[in-house]
């Protein structure tokens, strides 16, 4: 199968993994790729995908500096026109590279896609990871053309052949937007096995860390305040906590600072630890290190990307009780569940998990078969986009 793949994503954090490992299992499954995208990533299908520099815990690079200095307006504008500039070369593109089907992203302002389907007469998959008018409107500084920007959300999901929102919470979403039922494929973010299999055995991850002796509590990614990592140090420093606790952060954020400074008023200085950003090929073996993997907090619709990297890796996880987790997660099965709404309830859970090892081990193997049993995987998504392509009236 031919695909033409196209995104608008200049960034080097979770959204450029997903794209280049879902590009890497779709080659991988037989089938020829062509990109169409920023200059981040390459176009032609002979070379291997241009990473994005391996870096993880990483910012949104040059867009979230340009969009910090412009006027809203003017940044949306300048969204409104890449469609333009974007929708020829996906004509010029198509037009000699003749594609069964384009697969997109979805980003906001993004028409490019569906006027290349009106204009070719080409099949539209939109993958579809949040709902970016309003995460855009309540937690990314708000919208100008707030009209345009509903507008045009609403024609590109009904306009397109399917519509692969990552969760069922998503999906619900893309349904209240007008899109028939029978069009909506929830598909998750999935895992590469082959990057995580040569990871360390956990007790010989912590020795090369110097962590043997310590129960180590862990988190990927770029951390943010709402993460709620600061709730893991308050604990730390309770007499509920074992003294032997360890918080290994993953990765790097604009919190880390405070985060440092909070673990030393606490008095745990030496025992909150931040790596900072590292290259994606180092992250197994930080992750193998963890005794307790945390996602202590959650967008209510995201379907996370750590969360894999924790179930790949047998890890013992606390997360919060949210519909979108609950997809994969069920409590005290594969991992311990609190209810966000309930005070104290993560701390609870903490409090029970690092004093049981029997029950971090139960879920930790139940966790790493939970990819297997549901297939969580990029080339379970691959096939599972090849075979939605070949169902297509």
């Amino acid at each position: 199968m031919r695909i033409l793949y196209h995104h608008r994503t200049a960034s080097k954090d979770g959204q450029a993994v997903h794209i280049e490992e879902m590009i890497d299992a779709l080659r991988c499954e037989g089938h020829v790729v062509q990109v169409v995208a920023p200059g981040a990533l390459r176009t032609t299908d002979s070379a291997p995908v241009q990473k994005s520099h391996g870096q993880m815990g990483e910012d949104m690079g040059w867009v979230h500096r340009l969009k910090a200095h412009l006027p809203k307006a003017v940044y949306e504008l300048m969204e409104c026109a890449y469609s333009y500039v974007a929708y020829r070369k996906l004509v010029t593109t198509a037009r000699a590279f003749k594609p069964d089907v384009i697969y997109e992203r979805y980003n906001l302002f993004l028409l490019s896609g569906l006027m290349a389907k009106k204009r070719l007469g080409i099949p539209l998959l939109l993958e579809v990871n949040a709902p970016l008018v309003q995460e855009r409107l309540h937690h990314s500084g708000g919208l100008t053309l707030r009209r345009l920007a509903t507008w045009s959300e609403g024609v590109v999901w009904r306009g397109a052949d399917r519509v692969l929102p990552v969760t069922h919470v998503m999906a619900d979403f893309v349904r209240g937007r007008g899109v028939p039922e029978a069009h909506i494929q929830v598909i998750p973010n999935g895992i590469n096995r082959a990057h995580f299999k040569q990871a360390p055995e956990r007790d010989e991850a912590k020795a090369q860390r110097g962590l043997q002796d310590r129960l180590v509590l862990g988190f990927t990614g770029f951390v943010r305040d709402w993460h709620g990592v600061d709730r893991i140090v308050d604990w730390m420093a309770t007499p509920q906590a074992p003294s032997c606790t360890h918080l290994l952060v993953v990765g790097d954020g604009p919190v880390r600072q405070a985060l440092e400074a909070q673990a030393g008023r606490l008095g745990l200085t030496g025992r909150v630890e931040f790596t900072g950003v590292i290259h994606r090929d180092q992250v197994p073996a930080h992750v193998a290190a963890f005794d307790v993997a945390l996602q202590p907090a959650v967008t209510p619709y995201a379907s996370p990307l750590k969360l894999m990297e924790y179930l790949v890796l047998g890890k013992a996880i606390i997360a919060p009780g949210t519909p979108n987790l609950r997809e994969i997660l069920t409590h005290e099965s594969n991992a311990l569940l609190f209810d966000e709404s309930t005070p104290g309830s993560l701390e609870q859970a903490l409090t029970r998990l690092c004093s049981d090892a029997d029950l971090r081990a139960r879920l930790a193997l139940a966790a790493v078969q939970t990819i297997d049993r549901l297939d969580l995987t990029w080339g379970g998504n691959a096939r599972r986009v090849v075979t939605l392509v070949e169902e297509l009236p």
